[in-house]
């Protein structure tokens, strides 16, 4: 059974096709914490945990993307 220590709220936001984005961060007991990426499409729902160093190399990859005018 996993634990959380807590779970934060960073920020929601829709997406394109009826989806909702949710940010939070989830700290386990014994300290680690991790960002939780939360898509909702209808009643389905998938959660991706990323490490900070995995979460930094997302956001960058994201900002190069969004730069070239896409």
């Amino acid at each position: 059974m996993t634990t959380y220590r807590s779970v934060t709220e960073i920020g929601e936001f829709e997406a394109p096709w009826s989806r909702m984005v949710r940010l939070q961060e989830v700290e386990y007991e014994g300290g680690l914490r991790l960002l939780r990426v939360r898509i909702r499409e209808g009643r389905r729902f998938t959660d991706l945990e990323l490490a900070p160093e995995t979460a930094r190399h997302l956001a960058k990859t994201l900002l190069d993307w969004a730069g070239n005018g896409v």
